[in-house]
């Protein structure tokens, strides 16, 4: 198959959510995985419940309600400051290590990330990862609604002035290639933890390990 877009989701698959943990645990001794592991999973489900009830609002703000009830779960009273230090550092997340080398590995290749995150989160996490240059940037904020909506998707497809069926997105979150299968991409599921595919009666056109090869690409 003869893709025209490459496009990339990236809490999860080009950058480590967890990379914080080093952080929270400079903060919070022994705490540090525990809080990362709960703010993750809070702002995975709160955006979704925010999607079902109609109530958009930006990544960022659901972020930093995830992170905030993330500390209260481990004991700690959060306070402002704290959480804005801590909101910094998701803009400091660490990319996986193959993701610098993509752009060098397939030059002729326009990446895309399509992200919910705000291009306020997304566009500071490029430039502190001097990768401002490896990719084109989209947000599901640009149209306010979040993935795995196919509104979402249709957007980005509409930016890329491409087909959906020839768009190959990759994505590390399981929901997040069901909604861009279902949409109508081709996907790749980013598979780091050699995770089972869960039972949702949809599944993925590649299943990869990490992103040093791109299908088709040679």
């Amino acid at each position: 198959m003869s893709y025209k877009a490459f496009v990339f989701d990236a809490y999860g698959t080009l950058f480590d959510v967890h990379s914080v943990a080093e952080g929270l645990h400079n903060q919070f001794p022994e705490k540090g995985d525990h809080i990362s592991q709960a703010w993750r999973s809070n702002q995975v489900h709160y955006f979704m419940v925010r999607q079902l009830i109609g109530g958009y609002v930006p990544f960022n703000k659901v972020t930093s309600w995830a992170l905030h009830d993330a500390l209260i779960k481990n004991g700690i009273s959060p306070d402002q400051g704290t959480i804005a230090s801590l909101m910094e550092e998701y803009e400091k997340l660490s990319p996986y290590e193959e993701v610098h080398s993509l752009k060098e590995n397939y030059p002729h290749l326009e990446l895309t990330i399509f992200s919910n995150g705000t291009r306020s989160m997304l566009k500071p996490l490029l430039i502190n990862n001097n990768l401002s240059r490896s990719f084109t940037l989209l947000s599901a904020d640009d149209v306010r609604v979040y993935k795995p909506q196919p509104a979402a998707y249709e957007y980005a497809a509409s930016q890329l002035s491409v087909n959906k069926d020839e768009v190959l997105f990759f994505s590390s979150n399981p929901w997040d290639i069901a909604g861009a299968g279902q949409y109508g991409f081709h996907t790749a599921w980013v598979n780091r933890e050699n995770q089972a595919w869960p039972s949702i009666g949809l599944e993925p056109d590649y299943i990869l390990q990490n992103l040093k090869e791109i299908p088709g690409q040679h």
